[in-house]
């Protein structure tokens, strides 16, 4: 396998494409909109630097793996000799089934589609195509080229064929795969998103501060990061998504988002991206204070 098509070139599909091209695969980074693609290689070549600063890769690397990434607005043009597709486009339902109806019609017939969902059902996803032996979810964590997981996820009809070819390709980009059945939330969100509704429900209820819950959480449980500012990295849009996503999958309660993180995705305040969550930040996404709704 060696050429790959990345579909969506946000945070996550610009960290997936940098990610194949830097282990020698070629790339094609698909996108229908020609900004987005090129802030995506301009944030790949960023990145890049920063591993050179880092001694993680050298000099000479970089220009290797920026010469194996290609862009495109044309997605029959970007898919047309891919042996392997992963989708990263946003997380709608809607718009994956109908990209996915598109790419079994125009990719190879013995190319494996992925999509990088971070808690839709695969099967669903996959029953848009007639090859859903071919479909599988691959969810990489965010930064993509920083973090080893790659939870595996096999719907109901993904072959154990395409499953091993999936978790042998993670392998070859040095990640950790980790293989999941096709269930609301996987594992990392089953677990992680109900975490952080519940810090979110422990400020609304005035138990603690956003500053006291995130110290609790770091150094009482060593996580690297406290759960409201996880949160805010994530996008706290995309955090009530998969907490609706876990309640009409499961009808129970305890997913019921917090009242609060809807009111404060229905203005607006999404977390890094708007640079105002439960944090503020600064242009290059550095947290310089508490969002002054919660500094009283």
């Amino acid at each position: 396998m060696k050429n790959i098509t990345v579909i969506g070139a946000g945070t996550m599909g610009n960290g997936i494409a940098h990610t194949f091209a830097q282990n020698g695969f070629e790339v094609n980074l698909m996108d229908i909109d020609a900004e987005r693609l090129d802030k995506a290689l301009s944030t790949i070549s960023s990145n890049l630097d920063r591993q050179i600063k880092k001694e993680i890769i050298k000099e000479n690397e970089k220009e290797e793996t920026l010469s194996r990434l290609h862009t495109s607005m044309d997605i029959g043009e970007a898919v047309r000799e891919a042996e392997l597709v992963v989708e990263a486009a946003s997380e709608k339902l809607s718009l994956k089934l109908s990209l996915f109806k598109s790419l079994d019609t125009l990719a190879p017939g013995d190319c494996l589609l992925a999509t990088n969902t971070s808690s839709l059902s695969i099967t669903k996803i996959a029953a848009a195509t007639k090859r859903p032996e071919k479909v599988i979810g691959m969810h990489f964590m965010n930064p993509v080229p920083v973090m080893k997981l790659v939870e595996v996820i096999n719907g109901y009809a993904t072959s154990k064929t395409t499953t091993e070819k999936i978790i042998a390709l993670c392998e070859k980009l040095g990640k950790v795969p980790v293989e999941a059945n096709d269930y609301p939330g996987f594992v990392a969100n089953r677990v992680l998103m109900p975490m952080i509704n519940e810090a979110i429900y422990t400020l609304y209820e005035g138990v603690a501060t956003v500053e006291a819950i995130d110290t609790v959480m770091k150094l009482g449980m060593a996580h690297p990061m406290g759960p409201l500012q996880l949160a805010d990295f994530i996008g706290l849009d995309v955090c009530l998504s998969i907490l609706r996503v876990l309640q009409e999958g499961f009808g129970q309660p305890k997913y019921a988002p917090c009242p609060l993180l809807v009111n404060m995705v229905e203005a607006g305040n999404l977390g890094v991206k708007t640079r105002k969550g439960f944090y503020k930040y600064g242009g290059d996404g550095k947290a310089t204070g508490i969002s002054s709704r919660f500094n009283e």
